[in-house]
């Protein structure tokens, strides 16, 4: 494999005898002829899609680990195809775990956190059940439920005012509840 002080070739070199083509699995070195022969050209192309030598090395050992191991359970039937294709894969994978890492790393990825929403939905609920029922009536109807405190009236039998009163109480002994501000 190329190092950092070679030049980068996009075509194996004229002066390196040619690998095998087809090689049999039979063959005790096949695959380390596979790769003698494939190592330059991978390396060379992922060179040109990561714009990063190091990636690009990485990326061409991960793609012959992988390779390797369908290469001894004999589950390839087009090694090079197998190869290239494995190693974008892992490019893939690598640059969409990297995009959602960043991603989370800014703010911008919601955290999916269950024991936190299971926390809060706790939390809700205890304050929720700390109010009286004509209170809790009216704030699950008119905030939970988004009804107008006509309709939230009209379900209840009670007048507007009463339901607005209600919800004012509520909201008040929530935020005392919930350590909210007055």
């Amino acid at each position: 494999m190329p190092t950092m002080t070679e030049p980068l070739r996009l075509a194996p070199d004229p002066a390196a005898p040619p690998g095998p083509v087809g090689a049999e699995r039979d063959d005790p070195g096949s695959f380390e002829a596979f790769f003698e022969s494939e190592k330059a050209g991978l390396y060379s192309a992922l060179c040109l899609v990561t714009r990063d030598r190091h990636e690009a090395e990485e990326l061409t050992q991960d793609a012959f680990v992988r390779v390797l191991a369908a290469w001894d359970r004999g589950a390839i039937e087009d090694p090079t195809a197998y190869l290239y294709r494995t190693a974008m894969n892992a490019f893939r994978s690598k640059r969409r775990r990297a995009g959602v890492a960043l991603k989370r790393a800014i703010g911008q990825a919601p955290h999916d956190d269950a024991y936190e929403q299971i926390e809060s939905m706790d939390a809700a609920l205890r304050a929720l059940a700390s109010l009286s029922e004509r209170q809790r009536a009216a704030v699950v109807l008119m905030d939970l439920l988004g009804y107008s405190s006509e309709e939230a009236a009209r379900m209840l039998g009670v007048r507007p005012s009463t339901v607005r009163m209600h919800a004012s109480r509520a909201h008040a002994a929530l935020r005392t509840t919930m350590g909210g501000a007055p």
